[in-house]
């Protein structure tokens, strides 16, 4: 089975079950967009999901898994709902298998906000945009920023003392590029929580 990553679960870095591969995909048919989190413990941080959207499409990583692992993929992506996709929707540069089921995660909207003011963890967009720029290079990076809904929340810069489980370390040269890129796409930087 397969399931399409558009956020963390396109940087390899942070899956945690021993997938069978990956490949970078464009999902038709959807957008991905930020979201208020759910009214639940922790802090208020926005999160990404995706929504059919006609005529729309979103980079990302199709990862192929063994099926005795979607549960802990589930117990991951809790608070979403698996979402069956067709084959028609996935394209990829490299052949795929002739059949296999795929899924993709969306948020469960009926869930309610937060009551404090939503920001982006800068830790978590850090995974987010390494796992798009290995996968994608420099223009899917630029892609994911401009193709993503919702970019207006402000980014706690938590980069030195991650709020995300899932964090990952950045080079130098990351670090600049994807703070110019989100500096010059008009990101508004927070340092209080």
């Amino acid at each position: 089975m397969a399931y399409f990553g558009y956020g963390s679960l396109v940087n390899r870095a942070t899956l945690r079950t021993r997938i069978v591969s990956a490949v970078p995909a464009r999902l038709r048919g959807w957008r991905r967009l930020w979201r208020t989190r759910p009214d639940m413990p922790g802090f208020p941080a926005a999160l990404l999901t995706v929504e059919a959207a006609e005529g729309e499409g979103c980079d990302g990583l199709l990862v192929f898994d063994r099926v005795e692992n979607l549960a802990a993929v589930d117990l991951r992506e809790a608070r979403y709902r698996r979402v069956a996709i067709g084959r028609g929707a996935i394209e990829t540069e490299a052949p795929l298998p002739a059949d296999f089921e795929a899924y993709v995660y969306v948020a469960q909207a009926d869930l309610p906000p937060h009551p404090r003011p939503t920001m982006i963890l800068q830790s978590y967009l850090d995974a987010v945009m390494q796992g798009f720029h290995a996968e994608h290079g420099e223009a899917g990076l630029i892609r994911f920023v401009r193709e993503t809904g919702s970019f207006d929340f402000p980014i706690l810069r938590d980069r030195m003392a991650p709020h995300y489980p899932r964090s990952v370390v950045l080079t130098d040269t990351e670090q600049s590029l994807f703070d110019d890129l989100l500096s010059r796409n008009g990101a508004k930087f927070s340092d209080a929580a």
